[in-house]
């Protein structure tokens, strides 16, 4: 029987070869012999677990586990990149699930000075191999690591306790402080009271620099701070209404471990905003910001193009990249253009079967406010990214919750920045904002967000009743449908221009969008139709809409609506769909005054 080293069969396996001395003396790498303190493992044996695949890390945010006993996309030049500048404080701004959780405690496990030798879950990993200039920082600090992502509290109280008593599990990672020969009996009392819960708000406030200054003391090194989700309790006081208490508890957290903190290391923190204007970061100049717009770490939250390659071919599914860009790619972080991790590892774990799996991790409660706050420009632009469109708007990287209802101009920073958009163009201005071209990003979000903002906006079962009128061809029964909502969702003040109504329409045929392309105000034979839609099964019917607005009184209806549907005729406007094999289309023609509507259509088929 021919043998090799255990060293050699982990890079074989591609796992650590701490995880497979593990495997060896469980007895589960059959015919594996100890010489020493060596293992050998049988050839045969290192084919046959070769042919085993790893389990994909669904929901695994510590960082041991997920490297060792999963399949792990390797993200450790995050931990290059960093060394190679060293800022004070960085923080990583990006939507939710897209692993910042465990890249903070991957930083924390290379960091962290321990007793056990965490160097073993790197040594197969890229960092390692740009030798002692970054391998030399493994295992060397101090560290505080902190986790918000859980705290969903439905008022202030509870999240108070819930935070202090994070803070207090915190303490009591660190035992060694206890009786440590190093700080005095002062030091060691307060460290008591903050590790038992007995201590008042004030002391947690400053909790952060008391942890730093006593491991500092301890160890003789300077701490590393890490704070996860550091933006969860925000947003939910911002739901709930215990936004100014929250802000007033962050902003002191902060600044006393972060601020002009002389037993800082260096910190890292992670969210989905900035949250800047609370003035939680006031005066700490050493912040480094790292939004989805910039071109720093825009590799190590997601996975790349050539990453879910990887994936899907270890796992045999290389026929689906086409599948899974078309439904979790589409972002744009910096320049690089990244997929959803956890769709991806969910849609592979599933057979390949793709579903919105994004939509169930969190809440979409900042949508329903968005579309409650939107004027209705705003809500034909989302109706109109629900069809496909880009819509250029300025964009806010330091966005806060409270501008969702002062500046409704605001919804295009928030969409974006938590995951909802994509950038299709980006336009610098001189005050480090932007100027984006924004857009959906793919089939997921797109069911994601119809579904939300249809919702919310009490469309969906109006839509599905019109769908089925359109396609009976039943021109009565649609403009029934179409007064019946009127009356029951428009205001008379509401409908007063075409493009009200060309808005409303849009949001109505949005619930189509996982069987058509909708096209609104686009070129086509003599002209620029309304509403288009483009089966993507060309055996389905087409639809071309044109819209007329009743602006007196005295207007006829009927007439009106004939008209909108001669235009049509006239202008050919099906040019557009018959290019692209489409053989049956229906043409409407519909006539608006304030709750009324009057409807005509013809149907064209074709061989």
């Amino acid at each position: 029987m021919k043998y090799i080293s255990a060293a050699d069969a982990a890079m074989k396996l591609n796992i650590t070869l701490r995880r497979l001395q593990q495997k060896c003396a469980k007895g589960e790498i059959p015919g594996a012999k100890k010489e020493g303190r060596r293992w050998f493992v049988p050839q045969n044996a290192v084919r046959d677990q070769g042919d085993i695949k790893k389990p994909l890390p669904i929901g695994i945010s510590d960082y041991k586990i997920a490297s060792s006993e999963y399949y792990y996309v390797d993200k450790s030049m995050l931990i290059k990149d960093f060394l190679d500048k060293k800022p004070l404080v960085s923080l990583f701004t990006r939507p939710r699930r897209f692993g910042k959780t465990l890249n903070m405690d991957m930083l924390r496990v290379f960091f962290e000075k321990t007793e056990e030798d965490n160097s073993t879950y790197f040594t197969d990993k890229a960092i390692w191999s740009y030798g002692k200039a970054y391998t030399s920082f493994q295992g060397q600090y101090p560290v505080v690591f902190l986790s918000f992502k859980d705290v969903k509290c439905a008022d202030w109280q509870e999240t108070n306790e819930i935070i202090t008593k994070l803070i207090s599990a915190e303490f009591r990672r660190h035992p060694e402080l206890e009786k440590s020969d190093r700080l005095s009996e002062y030091e060691k009392t307060q460290y008591s009271q903050l590790s038992e819960g007995k201590a008042d708000s004030a002391d947690y406030q400053l909790s952060l620099k008391t942890l730093s200054l006593l491991l500092h003391k301890h160890y003789g090194k300077e701490t590393v701070i890490i704070i996860d989700e550091y933006d969860t309790p925000i947003q939910q006081g911002h739901t709930m209404g215990f936004y100014k208490e929250i802000i007033a508890f962050m902003r002191n957290f902060f600044s006393g471990g972060l601020k002009d903190n002389s037993h800082l290391a260096f910190g890292f923190l992670t969210g989905i905003l900035r949250v800047a204007k609370e003035s939680i970061f006031s005066g700490l100049n050493n912040l480094t910001i790292n939004s989805i717009l910039d071109e720093q770490y825009s590799t190590f939250f997601g996975f790349t193009k050539e990453e879910v390659r990887q994936m899907l071919e270890y796992y045999g599914y290389g026929d689906k990249f086409d599948e899974v860009c078309e439904w979790y790619d589409g972002y744009l972080f910096g320049s690089t253009e990244i997929f959803n991790p956890w769709s991806v590892i969910n849609y592979v774990s599933e057979n390949c079967f793709p579903k919105a799996f994004w939509q169930s991790t969190g809440s979409n409660d900042i949508i329903g406010e968005i579309v409650g706050a939107a004027n209705d420009e705003i809500k034909e632009n989302l109706y109109k990214l629900l069809s496909g469109e880009t819509v250029t708007s300025y964009v806010d990287t330091g966005v806060i919750y409270p501008e969702v209802q002062k500046n409704p101009y605001s919804i295009y920073s928030f969409l974006l920045i938590a995951g909802y958009l994509k950038v299709a163009k980006v336009y610098p201005q001189h005050d480090g904002n932007y100027m984006c071209d924004v857009a959906i990003p793919n089939k997921e979000i797109a069911f994601v967000y119809s579904k939300e903002v249809l919702n919310r906006t009490g469309k969906t079962s109006a839509a599905i009743s019109i769908q089925q009128a359109l396609f009976s061809n039943d021109t009565g029964k649609l403009q029934k449908l179409l007064e019946e909502f009127l009356l029951n969702s428009v205001s008379v003040f509401d409908g007063t221009n075409e493009s009200f109504y060309h808005g409303m329409m849009l949001g109505l045929c949005a619930v189509l969008s996982n069987r058509y392309r909708i096209k609104s105000n686009i070129e086509s034979g003599y002209g620029r139709f309304d509403i288009a839609l483009i089966p993507m099964d060309k055996s389905d019917p087409g639809f071309i809409f044109e819209f007329k607005y009743a602006g007196k009184d005295s207007d006829d209806l009927n007439a009106l609506a004939s008209r909108a549907l001669a235009q049509i005729e006239e202008k050919k406007y099906e040019a557009e769909l018959n290019a692209q094999g489409v053989k049956k289309i229906t043409k409407v023609g519909i006539a608006f005054r304030g709750k009324n509507a009057t409807v005509k259509q013809s149907l064209q088929q074709t061989n």
